[in-house]
């Protein structure tokens, strides 16, 4: 039976990397995503296989509406992975920042759980512990820059690190139930979010690459994983230095330049 994947961010970037190894294996795809244009030429690329709802993951009724058809038209989804996310460089100091900063905060956290919300109960009642049948697969993409606050990122760095908190909160209320949930945390890619940044980007990944790594994470349905693994060495390192050592060393790093991505 082929798997039903619901993706929010699917019409460009990892999102649309995402879409198209899953529609390329044979899934029904609910590909959810504000630009319908960029949606409807990815389901004219597979026919019959993409189900479009253009929606800004900000607006919990319309996610709503298109949760509740996705499952009367194909089933209860397999997988669903929250990765719309916004990138901004913000400086505190300036007023006009702050309605960067809330918008990054509603689109990379609150957008993830108004995403998942409308699916949580029907995939626990397509579970069944008891015979072995999983219920599905709650994914929400992080950041490795959620591990410590990054210069000229706080708004990015804070929405992710709270991002990883509720996926561990997430996980744990779910425990038992048989629904799954992924917290991954990719590295640098190849995407349009990264293509201004004007500093290097180790270990960076081409997007369809990134796609098949976190696609097999998402099957293997470990709790947590950092994408590429060298990644989440340089992340755990940066998390272990103490702060004045770690204040010197990122006071010089390079911004990203202020204004949504």
């Amino acid at each position: 039976m082929a798997l039903r994947v619901v993706i929010s961010g699917a019409s460009s970037g990892l999102g649309l990397a995402l879409a198209q190894h899953y529609l390329q294996q044979g899934a029904q795809v609910a590909a959810c995503a504000r630009r319908a244009d960029l949606l409807q030429n990815l389901s004219e690329q597979f026919p019959g296989q993409v189900y479009c709802y253009p929606l800004d993951v900000r607006d919990a009724a319309a996610l709503q509406v298109a949760a509740q058809h996705f499952i009367a038209q194909a089933g209860v989804p397999d997988i669903v992975i929250a990765n719309a996310g916004v990138s901004s460089g913000t400086l505190t100091e300036y007023a006009e920042d702050i309605h960067a900063f809330q918008q990054v905060m509603d689109i990379n956290v609150m957008g993830v759980v108004k995403t998942f919300q409308p699916f949580i109960a029907p995939m626990r009642a397509n579970a069944s512990p008891v015979q072995g049948r999983p219920g599905g697969v709650l994914v929400g993409i992080a950041s490795v820059a959620g591990f410590r606050g990054l210069p000229g990122a706080g708004a990015y760095s804070a929405s992710k690190a709270a991002l990883i908190s509720y996926l561990e909160s997430l996980r744990v209320e779910l425990h038992g139930s048989g629904v799954s949930v992924v917290t991954l945390c990719p590295g640098y890619i190849e995407t349009p979010m990264t293509a201004i940044n004007p500093y290097a980007m180790p270990f960076i990944l081409p997007v369809d690459q990134a796609a098949r790594r976190i696609a097999r994470v998402i099957a293997a349905r470990k709790s947590f994983a950092v994408v590429p693994w060298q990644m989440g060495l340089v992340g755990h390192l940066l998390k272990r230095l103490p702060n004045w050592l770690y204040n010197r060393l990122l006071s010089r790093a390079k911004h990203k330049p202020r204004g949504l991505i």
